[in-house]
């Protein structure tokens, strides 16, 4: 393949301080800074984030996520959402991720447009909610309206590779008036195809490999420490079931 002459940009989505520290020395130029990447990627404690900034000089743009399951989120969440936006914000992040959908699919255009004011200079990301969008490219001018930096999206598909077309659709589309990042399945064997194709200017891969811990390999047990559910749902605190706890243990436990 004739080489290209550009400069790809590279984010590493990064779930640790150490991946962090590798992925720049690797030659990273951006860093998505999230903890449990297993489910898509959730917000990062303060102290993973501030050791980061400690330790590494390339952007960190901070993924914004409550929990999995969907994006379609409740006034609590978003109000914790709103409080992690402002101390990344006023810590040093070069941007945030996040992403809003209402439940029949569109884009939330409210909740982003309040993401978008409260991160003031900083970038916004709207992750890969986008691929779940009912209809892309409606969602696109919006974000381009709302003032949105970038978008990361797999083109609708299970990886970047496979919705290349989209990418390419997508980039054509917006014509620089908001950056498409593309992401999923992204690595050396595929880059340089999807960069000629769809003609983007950077790209967010993982790049990990497998580690473990053989901390809990010592007895025979059962125990699931994991307890995945499907894509759309989540586990949230159940008002009836607290109190029908509550009410059995003071019926059995209580003072008489």
């Amino acid at each position: 393949m004739e080489k290209l002459n550009e400069n790809i940009k590279l984010e590493i989505c990064a779930g640790s301080l150490e991946d962090c520290i590798l992925a720049e020395k690797a030659g990273a130029d951006r860093l998505e800074l999230n903890t449990g990447l297993s489910l898509g990627g959730l917000t990062p404690s303060p102290g993973l984030f501030s050791t980061v900034m400690e330790s590494v000089r390339i952007p960190v743009i901070v993924m914004i996520r409550p929990r999995s399951g969907g994006f379609s989120y409740s006034s609590y969440e978003f109000r914790t959402m709103m409080k992690n936006v402002e101390y990344y914000r006023d810590n040093g992040a070069a941007g945030i991720a996040t992403g809003f959908l209402n439940t029949d699919g569109t884009l939330d255009y409210y909740k982003c447009l309040a993401i978008r004011d409260a991160c003031m200079d900083i970038d916004v990301v709207f992750h890969r909610a986008f691929d779940f969008i009912v209809n892309p490219f409606e969602a696109l001018e919006q974000l381009i309206e709302l003032g949105f930096t970038r978008i990361l999206t797999s083109g609708a598909q299970g990886t970047a590779v496979e919705g290349m077309a989209k990418i390419k659709e997508l980039i054509d589309r917006a014509d620089g008036r908001i950056e498409i990042l593309p992401g999923s399945g992204i690595n050396s064997d595929n880059v340089e195809k999807l960069i000629a194709d769809t003609g983007c200017k950077q790209v967010h891969a993982s790049l990990g490999s497998r580690s473990s811990d053989i901390s809990i390999n010592h007895i025979d047990t059962d125990i699931p420490l994991k307890n995945f559910l499907p894509d759309d749902e989540f586990k949230k605190t159940d008002y009836e079931k607290c109190s029908e706890m509550r009410r059995m243990l003071d019926k059995t436990f209580g003072m008489v």
